[in-house]
């Protein structure tokens, strides 16, 4: 399934189904799915009447003159009632499309683990991977995350304090955040070694196999504008969290606390990053984690999101990267919170995060506990990131408190911004 199909012109009329195992009629698929732009990706319309699960794959170039049928059906539409939403969710696979010294075009196919279904709960995901003591990590932040989602929704909270329904004091929403984290890990049993950016030091947590940094409460700094905000975690086997690098990430995730409460997360053992949504509509399911959305392909697309902005003023690379996105007419998607900010990348398929360095704004985003985890979920998702010179899953992380310039997105935006900023003004 992850090999490369080239199809030029009219393809074959008939392929396998990567989804039921048996021939597919692409005729049939064409006449029901809408014909787009080979760079789009393609949805089954939610009108369409299947007895359980129906395929569309169709394709155009921006000439007329071809046209693309994929033998692989990419669009699973499952008799799911989505939580809060009450509609039906559709699995989508993005397909890269690129040119070939032919002329033709190669549709690639990620690598899919077919195991992985939207509507599963999580500890039917978790069931997948062989090891119990890494997916009991993993379940263990899901329930932090639950419980800290809830407390930033039901609180009111500033920088300094939160309030809570009754008006009592609390600790501050960070500082609360970080606490749940441990203390589900601590009873989890099997984390050895944790550190928080609140407190950025190796902490004896009595478990015995994974170590674990988070960043409890990524843009606490808005959450009282009621943006959203998020947390992001890394799970590495062993017993310290120096010395290391995000290549031996064994799991990562990042939690969004905005309208919806969710969790993008990616597992060694599986591949591609997926999305799980908290139910909160007070169904059958009230409470759970539900897979919503697997992704496995980041394409190319006009959406931006520039972090660290002054830099422009004696960054002159950045500067020019800048200018060429608003003169090519990119989307600027911005809100200050690096978790939204890179969590719209996979929820879109596109698009670019940039956090540049410079003389008089140097690098604050710590690897150990943002730039790596997050490294992980994009780059597991079919994208890229880099430090403007390497992948920043290589950069090494001698202690906690390392930090480094980042830039998340499709190939070809990464590519770019190593293009024009590099790593000129990084120590």
């Amino acid at each position: 399934m992850g090999a490369a199909l080239a199809v030029a012109g009219r393809g074959p009329r008939r392929g396998r189904c990567a989804f039921r195992g048996d021939d597919c009629d692409l005729r049939e698929q064409q006449r029901a799915a809408p014909q787009v732009s080979a760079h789009s990706l393609v949805s089954v319309p939610r009108r369409m009447k299947a007895a359980n699960l129906a395929f569309a794959s169709s394709f155009l170039t921006h000439s007329s003159r071809f046209v693309f049928s994929a033998r692989k059906c990419i669009t699973e539409q499952r008799r799911l009632s989505q939580p809060q939403t009450g509609k039906r969710a559709c699995r989508l696979v993005r397909m890269s499309v690129v040119p070939s010294a032919e002329g033709s075009r190669i549709v690639s196919m990620p690598k899919i683990d077919d195991r992985v279904v939207e509507g599963m709960r999580l500890h039917e995901f978790l069931a997948l991977e062989e090891d119990k003591e890494l997916a009991k990590a993993i379940e263990a932040l899901f329930m932090a995350c639950k419980v800290v989602g809830y407390e930033v929704r039901t609180a009111s909270c500033n920088k300094e304090e939160c309030v809570n329904a009754f008006g009592d004091q609390q600790l501050a929403v960070d500082l609360l955040a970080d606490r749940t984290i441990e203390a589900a890990l601590r009873a989890s049993r099997v984390v050895a070694i944790g550190s928080s950016e609140e407190q950025p030091i190796e902490k004896d947590l009595g478990g015995s196999t994974f170590a674990v940094a988070w960043d409890p409460l990524d843009g606490s700094s808005i959450v009282d504008t009621n943006f959203s905000v998020g947390t992001i975690f890394g799970v590495w086997r062993g017993k310290r969290l120096t010395g290391i690098t995000g290549r031996e990430l064994e799991a990562a995730g990042m939690a969004v606390y905005g309208p919806r409460t969710s969790i993008s997360v990616s597992v060694r053992g599986i591949p591609g990053t997926h999305e799980f949504l908290l139910v909160d509509n007070f169904s059958g399911n009230h409470g759970m984690w539900v897979l919503v959305q697997s992704f496995y392909t980041i394409n190319e697309g006009k959406l931006f999101a520039p972090g660290n902005l002054k830099a422009t003023q004696d960054n002159p690379g950045y500067a020019k990267l800048v200018q060429y996105w608003m003169e090519n007419k990119y989307q600027l998607r911005y809100t200050g919170g690096m978790v939204p900010d890179c969590n719209q990348i996979l929820i879109k398929g596109k698009g670019v995060f940039a956090n540049p360095a410079s003389p008089s704004a140097p690098a604050k985003l710590r690897v150990l506990y943002e730039v790596a985890p997050v490294a992980f979920l994009i780059e597991r998702a079919g994208g890229a990131s880099s430090d403007g010179e390497r992948s920043a899953l290589d950069i090494p992380i001698p202690g906690t408190d390392v930090r480094s310039q980042v830039c998340y997105g499709s190939k070809g935006e990464v590519a770019r911004f190593n293009e024009f900023v590099g790593k000129r003004y990084m120590k």
